[in-house]
């Protein structure tokens, strides 16, 4: 990644973010009636749906996850996601609270501009919280890249088709648990420990704003619970 490409003399992204400056974050729960739990994320211009089921009997796996909409066979990406969404909900769902039963969570991008894993994994904290389901900690995720030696967090698309090493970190904060870490290059440790710096920082911030949706949400049932 050539850092002329990525930030300006002064210091600024092309969306005109600083380097340690998430996307703007609109989120809200509880969007589908029909689902146990449900969550809706726009992270810039990546937007992301999840819908949970469950816990509900157990019937092929005791936790499993996908997408919601059908993808053709040999979809490597689409496959890598659910592993990926699989491994770091496992880490944070208190599953041994429900021996012999399943959790279903489906997610699908909606609109895609980088950090699309990331996306897919905060809406789906939010939509496991929505269905009351208990979690050791809130799942934050977010990217980071490097401008040279300047370190980007949460990566737009242009940002990610630049083609320099990028990090993937899905984080419960509270914690600084690592439920998942992914790498696109080999890093020197000194440039790896700063990316990670970037993304855990990231999560961090993400946690605080994903807290203000289910307190945001919590309130709301409340309300209605005493009507």
């Amino acid at each position: 990644m050539a850092a002329p490409e990525l930030l300006s003399d002064e210091g600024y992204r092309a969306d005109g973010r600083r380097p340690a400056e998430l996307r703007k974050v609109r989120a809200r729960m509880g969007v589908f009636a029909q689902a146990d739990g449900s969550a809706y994320i726009e992270q810039g211009n990546t937007k992301a749906l999840a819908v949970v089921y469950g816990p509900h009997e157990y019937s092929m796996a005791t936790f499993s996850t996908g997408e919601r909409r059908r993808r053709p066979h040999g979809d490597r990406q689409a496959g890598e996601l659910a592993l990926h969404l699989k491994q770091t909900f496992e880490a944070a769902i208190l599953t041994r609270l429900y021996p012999r039963s399943q959790i279903d969570i489906y997610v699908q991008i909606l609109q895609a501009d980088g950090g699309n894993y990331c996306a897919c994994v905060n809406a789906a904290t939010l939509a496991v919280m929505d269905a009351g389901i208990p979690m050791r900690d809130y799942v934050c995720a977010c990217s980071a890249g490097l401008a040279e030696d300047t370190p980007l967090a949460d990566l737009s698309s242009p940002e990610e088709a630049a083609g320099g090493p990028r990090l993937v970190l899905a984080l419960l904060p509270a914690s600084g648990q690592i439920a998942l870490l992914q790498l696109s290059a080999r890093l020197h440790q000194e440039r790896l420990e700063a990316a990670l710096e970037a993304a855990g920082q990231a999560c961090r911030a993400l946690h605080a704003v994903l807290d203000r949706v289910v307190r945001d949400r919590l309130r709301e049932v409340t309300a209605l619970l005493g009507d």
